[in-house]
C-alpha cells in the first residue's frame, strides 16, 4: 500500500474512532415521574409552579405531543424500557414482568450495559416489585422512607388493626375488603428528604457524585419518583404555593358523548383511598384533591431541581443527556374521572417528555412532532453513539432534536383492554381514532377531531359524513397493526 493511501485511511479511522468515542462518552440521566400529565409551566400551564422543570425545558426541547403506549404504569414502563409496543410484549396489565413473555429480550438500559455503561435504577422505574435485574449493573434500589406522613401512616395502622380484630383478610383495593390505603392526600410538616421522593433524590445525587469521581465510566442513571400518583403527599411548603379557592376546576364533567360505555368505565383505584366520599364529590373535596396534585408536582419539580444542581456542581452536565418522562397522563375531574388514567383518550395517553442534550442548538425549543415512548430507546442509543439495536420498534427522535419542525412519526399508538375488548388508539395530526375488537363481535370505533375537540368530549365516528374517514383510518391502523385479540394473563398473575 502506498504511504499516502495508508496514512489517509489511518487518518479517517482516527477521526471515526474519535467521533464514536466522543459520542459514546455521553451519559444519560433518565428521570421518571408517576402519573404526571403535561401540566407544567413549560407546557403552557399558568397555575402550576414548576420552575426547575421549566429550567430543564430551557436547556432542551419540550415534546408537546408525546404519547405513551398504554395508560397504565407497568405496561407503559415496560414498553418504554423495552422499546417495544404492547402488541409485541403482550403485557397489558400490572403483575407480570417483561421476561414472562420475552425471556431473551434486550432492554434499553441493558443495551447500554452491554456496551460498557454502568446502569442503575433508583426509585420507581419499572413498576415496584416487577423489576428486571438484567437491565441493571447492580440491583434496583428503593427508598425505605415513608410515602405518607404521620396522619396517613396512622390511618393505615388503624385500618390494619381493625381488620385483624374482625378477622378480615386483605383482599384488594376496595373499601371494607382489607385495603390498607390511607387518605388520598396529606400535608406533612417535614423536610423533602423525610419522605420517599426526597430520599430518592438524595440517593441519586450521591450516585452522581460517585460518577463524577470516575469520569471514565459512562453511566445510564434512571431515577423514578412516586408522586404525583395518588396519594398526594408533600411537605407543607409545596401546598402553600397555591390558593385552593383560585384553582380552576374541570369544565367538562361529563363522559365522552357517544362513546361506548365499556370504553369510558372508570377504574376503581381512587375510591379505595380512605377519605374519598362515596357518590358525588363535594366541590371543596375536589379543590383539595387538585391542590394536593399540584403540590405533589411542585414537590417533584424541586427534586428535579436538586438533580440538575448536582449535575452542574459535579461538572457532569457538559456530557450528560437528561430526559424527563412521565408514564402517562391523568384525569383530575375531566369526564367525571379523578385520579385516573386507564383508557385510550388524549388525557390518559399524552405525557410529558423533555430531552436536554449538552450544547444543544435548539435550547428552549418546543416541537409539535408526534413522539412515542418506544422512540426513546433508539433516540438515546443514537445520541450516545451506540450501535442500533434491531429489536427496538420506535423511531429515533434525533432528527427532531436537530430541527423542531421535523417529523419522524405520522401517528402515535396506544393500547388498552376493557371488558374483553382490546382498543388500539391512533393519534394523527388531526384525529384520535380508536378501534375496539373482541372475538365474535363487530369492531367498534371512536373518532375525535383533535383540532376542535382536544379533550375528546364527543365521539363522531357514527356520523354519516365521517364514514369514509373512519374506514380509511381503520385501514391505516390495521395496515400498521393487524387485528389483535386480548389475551388475559395466566390465572393468578394479574394484580
Amino acid at each position: 500500500m502506498k504511504p499516502f493511501i495508508f496514512y489517509s485511511i489511518l487518518a479517517i479511522c482516527i477521526v471515526k474512532s474519535a467521533t464514536f468515542s466522543s459520542a459514546a462518552s455521553l451519559n444519560v440521566l433518565f428521570i421518571a415521574s408517576d402519573d404526571m400529565r403535561p401540566q407544567l409551566g413549560c407546557y403552557g400551564d399558568a397555575t402550576v409552579k414548576s420552575p426547575h422543570l421549566d429550567a430543564l425545558a430551557k436547556r432542551g426541547m419540550v415534546f408537546q405531543r408525546s404519547y405513551v403506549q398504554q395508560a397504565l404504569c407497568s405496561p407503559s414502563r415496560i414498553s418504554m424500557l423495552s422499546g417495544r409496543y404492547p402488541a409485541t410484549t403482550g403485557i397489558f396489565e400490572i403483575g407480570r414482568p417483561l421476561r414472562a413473555t420475552m425471556p431473551d429480550i434486550t432492554t434499553l438500559p441493558q443495551h447500554f450495559k452491554n456496551h460498557g455503561y454502568h446502569t442503575r435504577s433508583l426509585g420507581k422505574i419499572y413498576h415496584v416489585g416487577i423489576d428486571d435485574d438484567a437491565s441493571w449493573t447492580v440491583p434496583a434500589w428503593h427508598s425505605k422512607m415513608p410515602r405518607y406522613g404521620p396522619i396517613g401512616r396512622a390511618a393505615i395502622e388503624a385500618k390494619r388493626k381493625d381488620d385483624e380484630a374482625k378477622g378480615v383478610k386483605r383482599q384488594g383495593r376496595t373499601k371494607g375488603a382489607g385495603n390498607y390505603a390511607g387518605p388520598a392526600f396529606e400535608i406533612v410538616d417535614c423536610g423533602d428528604e423525610e419522605l420517599l421522593d426526597g430520599d430518592t433524590a438524595t440517593a441519586a445525587i450521591a450516585q452522581l457524585r460517585e460518577h463524577a469521581q470516575n469520569p471514565a465510566r459512562s453511566f445510564f442513571l434512571a431515577v423514578g419518583f412516586a408522586n404525583p400518583h395518588v396519594p398526594w403527599v408533600a411537605p407543607r411548603k409545596y401546598w402553600e404555593l397555591y390558593d385552593r379557592a383560585k384553582l380552576p376546576l374541570a369544565t367538562n364533567e361529563f363522559l365522552p358523548q357517544g362513546a361506548p360505555a365499556f370504553a369510558t368505565a372508570p377504574a376503581q383505584d381512587f375510591p379505595s383511598y380512605a377519605n374519598v366520599p362515596d357518590g358525588e364529590m363535594p366541590e371543596a373535596f375536589k379543590r383539595t384533591c387538585l391542590h394536593g396534585y399540584l403540590a405533589a408536582i411542585s414537590y417533584i419539580d424541586a427534586q428535579v431541581g436538586r438533580l440538575l444542581a448536582a449535575l452542574d456542581e459535579t461538572g457532569l452536565a457538559k456530557n450528560t443527556v437528561v430526559v424527563f418522562w412521565t408514564d402517562h397522563g391523568y384525569y383530575m375531574g375531566e369526564h367525571t374521572w379523578w385520579g385516573m388514567k386507564h383508557n385510550n383518550y388524549e388525557g390518559a395517553t399524552r405525557n410529558c417528555l423533555i430531552i436536554a442534550q449538552p450544547e444543544t442548538k435548539h435550547a428552549g425549543a418546543k416541537t409539535t412532532a408526534l413522539a412515542q415512548s418506544v422512540d426513546l430507546a433508539p433516540t438515546l442509543t443514537e445520541l450516545c453513539g451506540l450501535p442500533a439495536h434491531p429489536g427496538f420498534q420506535g423511531r429515533s427522535l434525533k432528527p427532531v432534536l436537530a430541527n423542531p419542525a421535523a417529523t419522524v412519526n405520522d401517528a402515535a399508538f396506544s393500547w388498552y383492554p376493557k371488558e374483553g375488548w382490546l382498543g388500539v388508539a391512533m393519534r394523527t395530526d388531526q384525529w384520535r381514532f380508536v378501534e375496539w375488537t373482541k372475538p365474535g363481535q363487530r369492531p367498534i370505533c371512536e373518532l375525535y377531531n383533535m383540532a376542535r375537540d382536544s379533550q375528546n368530549d364527543e365521539n363522531i365516528a357514527g356520523k354519516p359524513d365521517h364514514a369514509k374517514l373512519v374506514d380509511s383510518l381503520s385501514l391505516r391502523l390495521r395496515d400498521r397493526f393487524p387485528v389483535q385479540e386480548f389475551q388475559p394473563p395466566p390465572a393468578g398473575k394479574k394484580r
